[in-house]
């Protein structure tokens, strides 16, 4: 069980004489004298418990459980109070405090309210770790790479989606991987055991789609750019689907669809039938932090598959990767690992950004990797940039980034 306790207070002698009391109960207090002191040890991972003291000079108690709070509503947060503080601590508690404690307080009450804290803190982390396992362990995190926000909605919708047994339409541009995001969605469903199967739109006719059925009962069947399905294949899908025993259909197109619907190019009904759950894939252009990982990824799979050792991938190369705007996505991507790994110069493709905006872009991106390899504690961050703590803060402003959301 964790043992951690971050202990709060401005008077040195208190904050010195409650630290010992923590060690002599076998635990590791962490002592800090304000609240921009503590703040940078408070993460959703910390793995302890806060005792701080309500009154201390500029930002107070108060203030750290509010910061507390907003990082990780489940950390508990001891707060200590002065004679004649009591209502003030209640309030405390109303807002979200584990308990408090009013000072002086005997030793054995500290101990006691902290093992309690503890306990709490360790089931909930021993909790989140299992959950992640889980995740860990899925499809959508083994298929579905990426650390922006957008690649995270895209693992959740996955998830969503395939928890039902409803019809989907993937979208997206060309080369985003429409069909690597089906059987993602296949291999977290009921129907996983089943049978995977993918059928290009435009090859389809009504035999062929009664014959695919059959092969993919109990399963799923991909149908890969459902915009070029013929007319009288799309007569055949929608009296096919309407059998019980019919396989899930997923659906993956690079056009608008409802447009096509309106203008009779494509079955309403089709259509809607198949829009009852959606996923879209963003260009790799709207998630440019996704693409170093991306790339080193590609590139790991490029070299194994060639025989080839890993190369470093320079800095400049990085930064010429994320400025680009990868027109083919994700399949573009995989092309230039390939001749990365093969010791071929990536020539620079990028159009439509200018040198200001491409500088932003690679800004951006080693801001992010920063702050996702440590946690979001922005001291380590700006450190292992080495960048003035002020000057980090500054950028990390201009760019809408924020620590906590990396922890």
């Amino acid at each position: 069980m964790t043992r951690r306790v971050l202990l709060v207070d401005d008077d040195a002698s208190v904050r010195e004489a409650l630290g010992q009391t923590l060690e002599l109960a076998d635990m590791i207090p962490t002592l800090a004298g304000s609240y921009i002191e503590a703040k940078d040890h408070i993460a959703r991972d910390f793995a302890g418990v806060v005792v701080s003291d309500i009154r201390m000079p500029g930002k107070d108690g108060f203030a750290l459980l509010d910061y507390a709070q907003t990082t990780d509503p489940e950390l508990p947060v001891i707060l200590l109070t002065g004679e004649g503080d009591v209502p003030t601590a209640v309030q405390g508690m109303a807002s979200g405090a584990f308990d408090f404690l009013e000072k002086p307080c005997a030793p054995a009450d500290l101990i006691a309210v902290v093992e309690k804290a503890l306990k709490t803190r360790a089931l909930v982390l021993q909790n989140r770790a299992l959950k992640a396992q889980v995740q860990a362990g899925d499809a959508a995190s083994r298929l579905l790479r990426g650390t922006s926000a957008l690649s995270q909605k895209m693992r959740s919708d996955a998830r969503t989606v395939a928890r039902t047994m409803a019809d989907v339409l993937i979208t997206g541009e060309p080369g985003v991987g429409t069909a690597k995001m089906a059987e993602v969605v296949h291999l977290l469903s009921a129907v996983s055991r089943g049978p995977f199967v993918k059928l290009a739109g435009a090859a389809i006719t009504p035999d062929t789609l009664a014959r695919t059925f059959a092969e993919a009962k109990d399963g799923t069947l991909f149908i890969d750019e459902i915009a070029a399905l013929p007319q009288p294949a799309q007569f055949a899908l929608i009296e096919a689907i309407e059998d019980p025993a019919a396989p899930r259909i997923i659906a993956g197109t690079y056009q608008d669809l409802g447009k096509l619907a309106e203008t009779g190019a494509f079955h309403p009904d089709l259509y809607y039938r198949l829009d009852a759950a959606r996923i879209h894939i963003p260009p790799l252009r709207e998630r440019r932090e996704d693409i170093p990982t991306l790339f080193r990824h590609y590139l790991a799979i490029a070299c194994e598959q060639a025989a080839l050792p890993l190369p470093d991938v320079l800095p400049d190369v990085m930064q010429r990767l994320v400025a680009q705007d990868w027109p083919g996505n994700a399949r573009s991507l995989m092309n230039a690992a390939m001749r990365y790994a093969m010791g071929m110069t990536e020539a620079d493709t990028s159009e439509g950004l200018g040198l200001t905006e491409r500088m932003a872009e690679v800004e951006r991106t080693f801001l992010t990797e920063a702050l996702r390899d440590h946690a979001g504690n922005a001291t380590e961050a700006a450190r292992a940039l080495k960048l003035p703590r002020k000057t980090f803060y500054d950028k990390l402003a201009r760019h809408g980034l924020r620590p906590e959301d990396y922890r």
